[in-house]
Parts: structure tokens; sequence; C-alpha cells
């Protein structure tokens, strides 16, 4: 069997909503491959990538390695905060992104999903949300930094849930976290980095109870910084990246395919006895203990 032959699974992919960040990336990667890929997308982005997949400018980023272009199996709306649609605030509802819609909740995606297609093989959590992200730790508020938690870690619990009831055994559910979770980066905040260490516990639990109960495998990707749309909110992605790149084993600029190659990895039968896990896609910056030898020469020829 061709352990890169994709063409009977059916891939999820909740996060998706531009070109330009890691979910993308893994979309066009399964796609290349033969999957079939449903994209789970946030209400006020659905414009935005509707035009991406139509609009002539954009063609470029959407051509596969067969020269053809990226087009979904299905999109549908979803909005993570909430698990089903009577937990959506009426002045949501009412909001003119989210009006006409049918249920965008995740119970409402999920079974969108089994109605339309019968079973997921893949799904892949690409979300992350903290309405306070400039602000410090110390300073986010209760309600801000239960969002973050909300949108962030929680969302993948409920997806789990939901999907691993149409998702057979050897199925497999990937999350992306950040070095945060476990190390202080300044400027991270409103609560995200304890939304993705609250992740990283999450696969760790989940993996035990999906692996007892359906041979289900629950890993996370942990990626280095990309200068992606949602990473730009942050405020301080470019000197993430030139922090990285000075201080990295392998002084290289991560590229959203690295990543979308790891997916494929953790999501194939290779990888069959990897669970639990958060496999590190960051040229080796989280094994380092201080700034590099050369990185600090650079400093203090700047003094």
């Amino acid at each position: 069997m061709d352990q890169w032959d994709l063409k009977d699974k059916v891939v999820v992919i909740a996060g998706i909503g531009d070109d330009a960040g890691f979910a993308w990336a893994i979309a066009k990667a399964f796609k290349n491959l033969g999957a079939k890929v449903i994209a789970g997308t946030w209400p006020p982005l659905l414009g935005i990538l509707e035009q991406i997949l139509a609009n002539e400018k954009y063609s470029e980023s959407r051509k596969l390695k067969n020269g053809q272009e990226l087009v979904f199996d299905a999109i549908y709306p979803l909005d993570a905060l909430y698990d089903t649609l009577d937990a959506v605030p009426q002045d949501v509802k009412e909001n003119k992104r989210y009006k006409g819609l049918d249920d965008f909740s995740i119970k409402g995606f999920v079974s969108r999903v089994a109605q339309d297609f019968g079973k997921v093989d893949i799904m892949i959590h690409a979300i992350a949300n903290a309405k306070e992200i400039k602000n410090p730790l110390s300073m986010t508020s209760r309600e801000g930094y239960l969002h973050a938690l909300s949108a962030s870690s929680y969302s993948f619990v409920s997806l789990c849930s939901c999907f691993k009831t149409i998702m057979g055994s050897n199925g497999s559910c990937l999350t992306l976290t950040y070095r945060a979770a476990d190390q202080v980066i300044p400027g991270y905040g409103g609560g995200m980095s304890s939304a993705k260490a609250a992740l990283e516990a999450d696969v760790r639990y989940l993996a035990y109870e999906l692996g007892q109960e359906k041979m289900i495998r629950v890993n996370a990707i942990s990626a280095g910084p990309l200068a992606s749309r949602a990473a730009r909110a942050i405020g301080m992605i470019d000197s993430m990246i030139e922090y990285s790149f000075n201080n990295s084993p392998i002084q290289r600029d991560l590229e959203a395919e690295d990543v979308a190659n790891t997916m494929l990895f953790l999501a194939s039968p290779l990888s069959k006895a990897i669970t639990g896990q958060v496999i590190y896609v960051d040229h080796g910056l989280g094994i380092m203990g201080r700034p590099t030898q050369n990185a600090e020469k650079k400093e203090e020829a700047l003094i």
C-alpha cells in the first residue's frame, strides 16, 4: 500500500480563512496527495476565503503540484466559540456577517460534514484567538483570558469529542501550538500562553482517551514563527522571526510547507505509533537555552 495515497481520505481543516497561514499550506499538501479537504471558516472570514478562491490575482497561491488549482470539497461556516446554535447570543446571530448562515456552531459543523461525507479520517485544528493578545497577562481581564482558552484550546476538545463519532479507528486529530506554552515570550499576552499550555495538556489526555476508545491518535505541532495575517495581529512577528533565524541551530526562515509536511507524516500510517506528542517544527529553536554567540555578537555590534 502506498502510504502517501490519500485518495480515500476525508480531511477537515478547522480554522482556514486566507492563503497566508499554516492552514492553507496544509490544505494544499493534503490535496496534492488526493485527499478530500473540507474547510471550516470563521464567518467573518468567509468572504475573504471566497475571494482568494475566485480572484485571478491569487491563482499562483492556489496552484497545486500537478498544475491544477486548490478547490475545497466543501466550505462550511464555523465559529468554534459555540458548541451549539442555542449557545450563540442573539446579537451574534443578527450580525450581518452571521445572518442567514446555516448552523455555524461546532455541532452544526460536524453534522453537515457527517451528512455530506459520512466520515472523517483526519481533523486538523488551526484555531487560535485572544481578544486581548496585546495585553500583558497581569493586565488581561477574566473575560479576555477565558475567551483565549475557549477559542484556542477548548475548541480542540469540543471538535475532537464531536468528530470522534464519525471517525474510524486509526483516525488522527492534530492541532497547532507554540513554545509560549512552556517558555516566556514577552508580548504574547491576553491569556494566549495559558491557552497553548492548556492545549498541550489536552493533547495528552485526548490521546489517552481517544486512543483507548477508538485507536484515534492525537498530536500537536509546535511551529516556529511565520508572518501570517493572524500572527501580524500580535504586532511583533518580524522580531520573532529575526530572533528565531539568529538563534536556531538551522538558520533558515520557516515556511508554511515545513509544518504542512509534518502534518502529512503525523496523519499517515508512517506515524501509527506516535500519539500524545508535541512535535517541534522550528529549526531547533525550542532546544536553545540562551541566544547563540553569533546573535550576541550582532547585538554588541549595534551598541
